[in-house]
């Protein structure tokens, strides 16, 4: 989806239409969730600071989240994909990855179904929606950002190699800012200098990464599109009004948030063997530090002893504390699939 949550805020408040908008809080203390595209021509985007953001664009429109609301038109969403495979693999409330090798209308072209989703999206929700066409999970992801908003665009298999080799690596869809500034250091600016990297060379300097990033230097990536994907992870984060500085006060904090991630654990019968506490100081340093135990955690009251360790050797803290979150994961197995699938993707 095109700007998905502030796209429904133009839809649904016609004073909003044509122009800069933000999903998020306008507190200083406040982050952008969403842009308008109108907001994106000033250099807003998510995860800014909410002062930030005003500071590039000060006709900026500051509109609170309605979750309730984005995850409704979600749903309908997920209806129109429905209307067409039901090999969906959602990745947020605003993108999922679509299997068409074999389709309910026993439509041959993958484009055309693109088309026809699209504008089915825009009948029913009045939103705009890209698409990304392609023979694996990695091409397609990439080609949904290249005609941005409200198009589509198609990498074919002759197509994908040169594609890959032309791109910048700051770009690769996975590869974050950290990694990509290794890679920089390391020479490698483009997918063809990833490309010309030795299996153990990657391996070495990326760890099991570096396979990964052997594969899709050559346009391979044979994951399957996985409907029923398991849950890898649960948390909850909170920035607060002021730094905090004492441990006590920030135990209080995580109190709350791990209360929210272990009533979603519980409710779907999610045991996690890891907590990670996360913590932003400040002058936006972020820093993580996780534990994992032998067997899956049962009770709340094990995950807030294991948060308390995490957390109590960060203290004595000569800079305030901003943001706190905690996550469960290892639920279970979480090895990927690597069966191979040749498979049209949207």
């Amino acid at each position: 989806m095109d700007a998905f949550y502030a796209s429904v805020e133009q839809r649904d408040n016609p004073d909003l239409r044509g122009k800069p908008v933000a999903v998020g809080g306008s507190a200083a203390r406040g982050v952008v969730a969403a842009a308008s595209y109108e907001a994106r021509a000033f250099g807003v985007r998510s995860a800014l600071p909410s002062v930030t953001a005003k500071r590039r664009c000060p006709d900026l429109i500051f509109v609170p989240p309605r979750f309730d609301v984005y995850r409704a038109v979600s749903a309908e969403i997920r209806e129109i994909f429905a209307e067409h495979t039901d090999l969906i693999e959602p990745l947020s409330l605003d993108e999922a990855y679509l299997d068409v090798t074999t389709n309910k209308h026993a439509i041959l072209i993958a484009t055309e179904i693109a088309t026809r989703i699209r504008a089915r999206i825009k009948e029913v929700t009045g939103l705009n929606a890209s698409a990304g066409i392609s023979y694996c999970k990695f091409l397609a992801k990439m080609a949904s950002d290249l005609n941005k908003p409200n198009g589509q665009a198609v990498i074919t298999p002759r197509m994908g190699p040169a594609f890959v080799e032309a791109l910048a690596v700051k770009k690769f869809h996975g590869v974050g800012p950290a990694t990509a500034a290794k890679m920089e250091r390391l020479g490698i600016l483009t997918g063809a200098d990833l490309k010309s990297q030795p299996l153990a060379f990657l391996q070495q300097h990326f760890g099991k990464s570096g396979a990964w990033y052997y594969r899709i230097a050559r346009g391979i990536d044979e994951r399957p599109v996985q409907p029923d994907r398991p849950r890898k992870s649960v948390g909850a984060e909170d920035t607060f009004a002021d730094d905090i500085f004492a441990l006590e006060a920030a135990r209080a904090e995580i109190t709350p948030l791990i209360d929210k991630v272990w009533r979603h654990c519980e409710a779907k019968a999610l045991y996690g063997r890891t907590v990670t506490l996360k913590v932003k100081y400040a002058d936006f340093q972020q820093i993580t530090r996780s534990r994992t135990v032998s067997s899956a955690i049962r009770t709340a009251a094990e995950v807030e002893d294991i948060a308390h360790g995490l957390l109590d050797p960060l203290f004595p803290t000569g800079k305030g504390i901003r943001l706190i979150g905690v996550t469960l994961s290892s639920f279970g197995d979480d090895r990927q699939d690597e069966s191979c699938q040749l498979s049209l993707v949207i």
